[in-house]
């Protein structure tokens, strides 16, 4: 049995070579200075392999992107502990209401959640792609004067909005949790808005033990914004499409292609920014072709599909260890991504069950993290007389230790290597005076190293900590 996949063509594969080119002409028209690729997801509990599927092709997208473009690229990771955590209905008017994660576990506990089901993926992910990432809660990023300010922008336009992101009725879900014990009325019925400027907004809403109450939302009250999903991609995405330094690309599940007409025609109503770019990763579906939904299979409205194994719908049930985990992920979104027909469309359990089945074992490999280099670097690697590589400490390098293994790559070349030894230093000349220039470049003099290492690194990257990392070239081809 062969894991080869066999896609259809399609109108946006036939535009492409390859799945990264998505986003071109973005980078063309803005010349960035690096892309965030974007992603989130609701921390209430375990995710399952379509979460997996969406963040492995963050950071393969961007490990693309600095191959292909040249352009340095990270993965921003939005955790929405904004989800509900309970809801119940008020007694009299049977209006739902709903007190959020955030709000029934508090700051501590939703980075407890955050640890155990995604920072161990995202740590090997860093490692396994060789990019960076960082976590913003919605919590967090609420509270932030520029988002409070994006939000209150909105307020101005709340009649030609509300109906993109509540057609059906025109009530956008806008929750302002009670102050005494944070519970929201779910769908905003008896929220009002009483008055609306430049320095801040007033509402006033109920709650079904406190009774009517009042809210003062500026760029610096404490007052919680719990937006529904549709005004909260508004509000994030205009706000990241004011960034000219940074390129924001969001990576969604491809679900979420119909519920982002609705978020663009809320665009078209509010002055002056387009949508950033989007790029939409395959689904995971069911023998129906529904989309694969753990909450229905746990609910009992749905049977298991066709070749859901466990771990397809709880990732903690993986036979093995979380870098296993992700080394299986990232070869087959790797297998997706090598052709824009198989990443831009759509596969059942069963199918993706066939593909992990002939999945090449990998005990015969190692597992190393990618490094790209210039050819004048890679040359001397490659021969064995460069034995000292210098980086500057990025969060992605933080787990780096002797015994690992890096791959460095230059076009269609690569060469294994071993880390012997990890040495931390303040400063590209305390590095260089302390390991010798020699083992650097031995082809080029102190001086002129220096002056091109700091073409590469900028002073704010210096900052970070420089990394001598000794290496040692090695034969065993690495899976």
């Amino acid at each position: 049995m062969s894991a080869e996949i066999i896609s259809p063509n399609n109108v946006l594969a036939n535009a492409m070579v390859r799945a990264v080119d998505m986003i071109r002409p973005r980078l063309q028209a803005t010349s960035p200075d690096r892309v965030a690729f974007c992603v989130g997801t609701q921390i209430n509990g375990a995710p399952h392999l379509g979460t997996s599927l969406v963040q492995t092709a963050a950071f393969l997208l961007a490990k693309a992107t600095k191959r292909t473009f040249n352009v340095d690229a990270i993965v921003r990771f939005g955790a929405l502990d904004n989800a509900p955590y309970d809801i119940r209905l008020d007694p009299e008017t049977h209006h739902a209401y709903q007190q959020t994660y955030f709000h029934a576990l508090g700051g501590q506990a939703i980075g407890d959640l955050i640890g155990k089901y995604y920072r161990a993926m995202f740590d090997s992910l860093a490692d396994a792609t060789g990019v960076d990432y960082e976590i913003e809660t919605y919590s967090a990023q609420q509270a932030t004067p520029a988002f409070r300010h994006e939000f209150l922008a909105t307020l101005g336009h709340l009649d030609q909005i509300r109906w993109p992101l509540a057609p059906s009725h025109g009530q956008v879900h806008l929750r302002l949790p009670c102050p005494e014990c944070s519970w929201a009325e779910k769908r905003a019925e008896r929220t009002r808005l009483l008055r609306a400027g430049p320095g801040g907004a007033d509402f006033t809403a109920v709650c079904t033990d406190h009774g009517d109450y009042k809210i003062a939302v500026t760029a610096d009250t404490g007052a919680y914004l719990d937006l529904a999903t549709l005004y909260r991609n508004l509000v994030k995405e205009r706000l990241a499409a004011r960034d000219h330094v940074t390129l924001s690309v969001m990576v969604k599940g491809g679900d979420w292609a119909y519920g982002c007409q609705l978020v663009d025609e809320a665009f078209t109503q509010l002055p002056g920014l387009a949508p950033p770019s989007r790029v939409f990763t395959p689904m995971v579906l069911t023998d129906t072709g529904a989309k694969l939904s753990k909450s229905l299979i746990r609910e009992g409205k749905v049977p298991p599909p066709r070749g859901a194994r466990p771990w397809m719908l709880d990732v903690t049930e993986w036979p093995g260890d979380t870098d296993s985990y992700v080394d299986a992920m990232v070869w087959l979104v790797s297998r997706m991504l090598a052709d824009p027909r198989h990443f831009y469309r759509s596969y059942t359990t069963a199918e993706l069950d066939r593909i992990m089945t002939t999945r090449p074992a990998t005990s015969a490999g190692v597992r190393a993290r990618e490094m790209n280099l210039y050819r004048r670097y890679f040359d001397l690697v490659a021969n064995g007389s460069k034995t000292i590589e210098v980086r500057v400490q990025y969060p992605n390098l933080r787990h780096l230790k002797a015994g690992d293994y890096i791959r460095f790559i230059c076009g269609r070349d690569d060469a294994l290597t071993r880390v012997a030894r990890v040495t931390r230093y303040n400063s590209f000349e305390q590095l260089l005076d302390t390991e010798g220039p020699e083992k650097v470049n031995p082809s080029s003099p102190r001086d002129q190293q220096l002056a091109n290492i700091r073409r590469i690194y900028g002073p704010e990257k210096e900052a970070l900590g420089v990394l001598a990392i000794e290496i040692e070239l090695v034969t065993e081809p690495a899976t």
